[in-house]
């Protein structure tokens, strides 16, 4: 069956737009022309979403929001339908909205509510996961409730670590703005003054007079290459492959590879717990899992891991496999499996490493800021040395 975009006015007049599924567009046609709506469109979904100019992406914090919303809705007594009827006309958000108001159509045509969400393409694979859990088990409020929960510490801990790196990276722009303004604007101005005095100068203000004139002249040059880089570098890393060598690299990194991995490596812990705890079997959950993570070396490890698990190895043996998870991550998932314990023992793993990763981040962070002050005091004080140094040598030979 293929998946389709479809555009029909309903019996009020008002025109929607979902996404169905049929063997052919003729046969979905003669189902809702039978259903007496007016329909005025079908394509292939492939081609329409191209097309629609929807992002592919939702905000999870407004997503998060929707879903309080839509969990306080159920829990009251209303139904599915209607609690997603109220909440499609009142979403304020551009991109989310469109989205909502599908999953409504489906849902009223008779699809299941995990299958709309799924089909939309743009919600995270262990939302609409956690939403079929909740439908097979009739518990949907308890499973929405976990997974807001599981969102609400991952926006916090990763808000927590943007505003940790905040300072340090104006502090660095500022450093470099301040680099710029010395080489390519100060540093030229004195070069005209010992020009016209004729003055013999240091090698070291040659050479740095040398470097500002250089860098005056082609600066709008090295500010379009770094533009240009940028927007390479970033064209680049949205490939697999080159996201793969990043993450090498990213392990590579002294204290701060650590750091990356074990943030990772804490959020895959609380997904696979959250998946669990929602009566997900641990092969699946470990598939959406992988499917959910965006680092393509843990994706793989898992990937590996699920195929063992399968085979009939234990977890904590087949992401001992892998040689990436950290032992301590290993053996508590191993006292976990044993006392069958295993959501509640990776829900702890993700606090313990969410923990050491905000105890670290703050310890690397205390020594970056003062290194940033040091090598730009070093700077400064070359440049003021580099340019003053031939005064002093002018005023003794006038002595």
């Amino acid at each position: 069956m293929g998946e389709f975009l479809l555009k029909y006015a309903d019996g009020r007049g008002q025109v929607r737009q979902q996404v169905a599924t049929a063997d052919s567009e003729k046969e979905l046609r003669e189902k809702y022309v039978q259903q007496g709506y007016l329909v005025y469109s079908i394509k292939p979904r492939a081609v329409s979403v191209a097309t629609s100019g929807r992002s592919k992406k939702v905000n999870l914090e407004k997503f998060l929001i929707f879903n309080q919303q839509f969990v306080t809705l159920v829990r009251a007594g209303l139904p599915i339908l209607k609690s997603l009827d109220l909440l499609s006309e009142r979403l304020t958000d551009v991109r989310l909205a469109p989205y909502v108001k599908a999953v409504r159509d489906e849902v009223r045509n008779g699809s299941l509510l995990s299958d709309a969400f799924r089909r939309q393409g743009v919600f995270p694979k262990i939302y609409s996961t956690s939403v079929m859990a909740g439908e097979k088990s009739g518990s949907l409020t308890e499973v929405l409730d976990r997974y807001i929960s599981y969102q609400k510490i991952s926006l916090a801990v990763r808000k927590k670590i943007l505003v940790s790196l905040m300072y340090p990276a104006v502090l660095i722009v500022l450093v470099i703005l301040l680099m710029v303004f010395l080489v390519t604007y100060v540093v030229p101005t004195f070069a005209s003054l010992y020009s016209s005095m004729q003055a013999r100068l240091p090698s070291m203000t040659l050479a740095l007079i040398a470097v500002g004139t250089t860098a005056r002249s082609y600066i709008l040059v090295f500010a379009a290459a770094l533009v240009a880089g940028i927007f390479g570098f970033r064209w680049w890393s949205q490939r697999e492959s080159a996201r793969a060598k990043i993450d090498h690299l990213k392990l590579r990194l002294p204290v701060a590879g650590d750091i990356w991995l074990k943030y990772q490596v804490a959020q895959l812990s609380r997904i696979l717990s959250t998946l669990l705890t929602g009566g997900i079997p641990l092969v699946q959950a470990m598939e959406t899992a992988a499917d959910s993570i965006g680092t393509p070396i843990l994706r793989e490890a898992l990937e590996n891991a699920g195929k063992r698990v399968r085979e009939g190895q234990s977890l904590s043996v087949a992401l001992k496999a892998s040689k990436l998870i950290p032992g301590l991550a290993i053996d508590m998932i191993e006292v976990g499996e044993s006392t069958g314990a295993l959501p509640q023992m990776l829900n702890s793993v993700a606090e313990f490493f969410e923990e050491d990763v905000n105890t670290r981040m703050t310890a690397m962070l205390s020594l970056i800021e003062p290194a940033i002050m040091i090598m730009m005091g070093c700077f400064v004080a070359f440049v003021l040395i580099s340019l003053y140094l031939p005064i002093f040598s002018l005023a003794d030979t006038i002595r």
